[in-house]
């Protein structure tokens, strides 16, 4: 500590946070990262179509980008909708140790 009171940092510290929860990302957060995936994986299939225009003097080259175009909506909804998966909780049960009696060998003396 300071002589006037206050804390020294040292330069070797750092000062970030850090996550001493196992806590699951804000339902706001979730719902950000899912439309993110939307919008990119909607975003290429613009560019597929167009690349299919490019090459349509390879027929085959010109369907693969097609073929390629058509499932983009479909794999955008179900990955945008897929939430990530529940933890598995530990469930605790109570349970009771049986220990058995052990014999204690106990000395009397008469007096």
């Amino acid at each position: 500590m300071e002589p006037g009171g206050g804390v020294v940092s040292s330069p070797d510290r750092n000062d970030t946070p850090v996550l001493i929860t196992e806590a699951a990302p804000s339902y706001e957060e979730q719902h950000a990262a899912r439309r993110r995936k939307y919008a990119i994986m909607m975003s290429l299939r613009f560019p597929c179509l167009i690349l299919a225009a490019l090459f349509a003097h390879t027929w085959w080259l010109a369907l693969f980008f097609i073929v390629l175009s058509v499932p983009l909506p479909w794999m955008a909804v179900l990955i945008a909708n897929d939430r990530p998966p529940r933890k598995t909780e530990k469930v605790n049960r109570h349970q009771v140790e049986r220990k058995a009696i052990a014999p204690k060998s106990t000395t009397v003396i008469d007096g």
